[in-house]
Order: structure tokens, then sequence, then C-alpha cells
């Protein structure tokens, strides 16, 4: 009965082993599954193909750059559009500001054939030459000065030469027979002069 007993005791340490080792292969494989169901459900990191990678940038860029060329072609037409505009009516500011100088030309005009005294023209036209002036200087017009002033080509152009009637007047101007403007220090139309020799 005892080597019945110490065979049943054995059979029971074995059965027991066993469930143990069992357990413990479940709980391992338990672990091993959840590690694998963790590290399955983390992102899988995806190979990219360098070749399509430059490809896709190839494609922005084209299209960064199709934007960039429409963009500066309508910046072109619009710049186009306004230097038209501008030639066509750029003259408009000084046109309306000489307008009244012709109404006061006008008017001299129908007085000069009523007008018996001379003198009362004179005036009258004088004026209206200063009023013309003083549009003209607001626009940056200013007559070249050429009373007793050095020959410069800068501003004068020789038309004639003179026997200076004095030393000090030799390679000076003598005679004014052309006014010469300047439209902010840039010469528009160079004074006629004589130049004395």
């Amino acid at each position: 009965m005892s080597k019945e007993k110490n065979i049943n005791t054995e059979e029971q340490l074995q059965e027991e082993n066993s469930a143990n080792l069992t357990e413990e292969t479940q709980q391992t494989t338990e672990e091993q599954n959840t590690t694998a169901n963790e590290e399955s459900t983390e992102t899988p990191e995806v190979e990219v193909d360098p070749l399509e990678a430059a490809q896709a940038e190839i494609a922005e860029l084209k299209k960064q750059i199709l934007y960039k060329v429409a963009e500066f072609d309508n910046y072109r037409k619009r710049v186009i559009k306004e230097k038209a505009d501008l030639i066509m009516n750029g003259g408009e500011k000084v046109i309306t500001a000489i307008l009244p100088v012709m109404d006061d030309m006008e008017r001299a005009l129908e007085q000069m054939r009523k007008a018996e005294d001379v003198q009362a023209v004179v005036e009258g036209v004088e004026l209206i030459q200063k009023k013309f002036m003083g549009i003209l200087e607001k626009q940056g017009v200013k007559p070249i000065e050429t009373k007793d002033a050095d020959f410069d080509v800068e501003v004068h152009e020789a038309i004639a030469q003179f026997p200076a009637p004095s030393e000090e007047m030799k390679n000076k101007v003598v005679d004014c027979t052309l006014k010469g403007y300047k439209l902010n220090e840039k010469v528009i139309r160079h004074a006629q002069v004589v130049v004395g020799i």
C-alpha cells in the first residue's frame, strides 16, 4: 500500500508539475501574444520610394512655377495697360491747368478787336503771359537764364557769333533769339543765343 501511495503521490506531483508547466506555458504564450498585438497596433514604418518622393516634389514645384508665371503675366499686362493709360492721359493735368489761359486769350482777342487803347491790350496780354508762366512753373518748367551768362553748351545753342563790345563779353551770351526751358532741371529746349567773340 505504501508503494501505491508513493506512486499516487508521484503521479500527483507529476500532474501538478505538468499543470504548473502548462500554466507557465500559457502565461508565456499569452505574454508573447500581447507583445505581438502591441507591436502590430503600432504604425508600421512604410518605406518611401525615393523616386516617387522626387517626382511628387517636382510636381509640386512645377505647380508653384505655373502659379508664379501666371501671376507675373497678369502683373505685366497690368503694367502695360497702366503705361498706355499714362501715355494717353498723362498730359491731362497740364492741359486742364492751361485751359483757363486759353479762355483769357480768347477774351483778350475779343477786347483787341474793340480796343482803341493799345496800352490796355499790352497790359492784358502781359497778365495772360504771367498767368501762363505761373502754371508752367507749378509743373516744374523754368526758363534758362541767358542775360550776361557765360556760354554753356549744356543749356545754350550758339546760332551766331558776334564781335564782343568789350573784353568781359567774350565767350558770353550777347543776345537770345529763342528762350530755352528746363523741366525739373532737365533741359527740354536749349536757348538759342548769339555768342560774343
